[in-house]
């Protein structure tokens, strides 16, 4: 008997591996972004896996703004220019200011940081993420949410759980149990 799921239950799931892809593009973007600026490889963020946290949250935004209407490419490039340098500049502020001075990224030593403020967000990286958001609003959010209503129930959701638990799993460790082992973030 095939399993059955929900309109709303498959578009859940879709937001949900939306989410985690724009994880997983971010971080891709880093690893090339900073083998151009260092001239080498550095792997990115405190987890283990091919994604970072800050983009699934911009990602989450995003998603969540076009699921439910037709923005125009342009209006969209605007939202998520705004959007992502607003997420930046708190998460980076909140981090440095409420956490002890971490910082994960600080734009007063990297290339092509001009518009920088206080190294937590510059105008290159929100330039990019509006280009990047309006193409991933535009071209990727909406057919990859219908190609979820088609996908079988069964494969789907084992798919998303599996990586569901990954993701959780390499959040826990990354994020919490091993800076605690490593006397702080």
């Amino acid at each position: 008997m095939e399993m059955e799921l929900s309109e709303k239950k498959r578009t859940a799931i879709g937001i949900f591996l939306l989410t985690v892809l724009g994880a997983f593009i971010g971080w891709v973007y880093e690893m090339i972004f900073y083998r151009i600026d260092l001239g080498y490889f550095i792997k990115r963020g405190h987890g283990y896996g091919p994604w970072l946290p800050i983009y699934a949250f911009g990602a989450l935004a995003l998603i969540l703004l076009v699921c439910w209407r037709k923005i125009h490419p342009v209006a969209l490039f605007f939202i998520s220019l705004v959007s992502s340098g607003i997420i930046e500049y708190v998460t980076g502020w909140v981090l440095y200011n409420w956490m002890g001075g971490v910082r994960l990224w600080d734009y007063n030593v990297e290339i092509w940081n001009w518009g920088n403020i206080d190294g937590f967000v510059c105008a290159r990286s929100v330039l990019i993420f509006g280009l990047f958001g309006a193409v991933y609003g535009t071209l990727v959010v909406p057919p990859f949410l219908r190609f979820i209503q088609k996908v079988k129930a069964r494969p789907l959701v084992i798919f998303s759980g599996v990586l569901a638990v990954l993701v959780l799993a390499d959040v826990i460790v990354g994020y919490f149990i091993k800076p605690m082992m490593n006397g702080g973030l």
